[in-house]
């Protein structure tokens, strides 16, 4: 790979680990359009690798306060949406797939900024879960409709649970790749030699995070996730 990439794409994930390190999401948003426009023949397995591994980095230092309930759920519910995502990739035009979820989202934000609270129960976390699961494998950008849900929870409790989602889906996602012939084995090579940067985005976030009120946090999370739809929808349409 040309240094000039690797450089562009490094830079992409520290300032992408460090946002989802803080928030709970975020690397999928920013590493997804910059791979995607360099290394398009590694989309979207590359993003999925990261986004797979770089929770199990989060979850080594916290695992408190995991909603394991909401993710029983929602991760239920993330896999015949994975099933649907992979037959968008190889069948559906996922270009408007991507205006109409980003759309969706940008409602969702604009909704939930001040006024509308959207109730945590079993029927919101399989909607979340199976939307997810849908672009999550079509364009690797999955975490908002959860995120959405999770916005009033402590944010701990959202970068944790985010995190065990994240990994799990990003898992199932891949699965549903291979066994349909779509996955790029090279993908894995490039993801292990990104990791480090990972590890430093993390490291930036630590530092943040004592700094940014619970507050601002929420406000945050809804920023990267309209900016994801946003997105979404540009890379739609381009």
């Amino acid at each position: 790979m040309d240094p000039r990439v690797v450089a562009v794409l490094a830079t992409t994930l520290v300032v992408g680990a460090a946002v989802q390190g803080l928030v709970g999401l975020g690397l999928g948003l920013l590493a997804a359009p910059m791979a995607m426009l360099l290394q398009p023949q590694l989309m979207p397995d590359l993003v999925l690798w990261l986004i797979m591994v770089f929770p199990l980095v989060t979850l080594a230092r916290e695992r408190q306060e995991i909603d394991w309930r909401g993710l029983r759920w929602s991760i239920g519910a993330r896999i015949p949406g994975t099933a649907a995502g992979v037959a968008i990739v190889t069948a559906v035009s996922v270009e408007v797939l991507g205006v109409v979820v980003g759309l969706i989202v940008l409602v969702s934000v604009l909704l939930t900024w001040r006024a509308v609270v959207i109730p945590v129960n079993r029927g919101t976390l399989v909607a979340a879960g199976l939307t997810s699961g849908i672009t999550g494998t079509a364009t690797s950008i999955g975490g908002p409709p959860l995120a959405i849900l999770l916005q009033h929870r402590t944010p701990r409790q959202i970068r944790t649970t985010l995190a065990v989602y994240f990994m799990v889906g990003g898992a199932l996602s891949l699965v549903g790749l291979y066994l349909t012939g779509r996955g790029e084995p090279s993908a894995l090579l490039v993801a292990v030699a990104l990791l480090p940067f990972l590890a430093v985005g993390l490291l930036v976030a630590r530092v943040l995070r004592g700094m940014v009120p619970r507050e601002q946090v929420r406000l945050a999370m809804l920023a990267v996730c309209a900016l994801s739809a946003v997105v979404l929808i540009a890379r739609s349409i381009s």
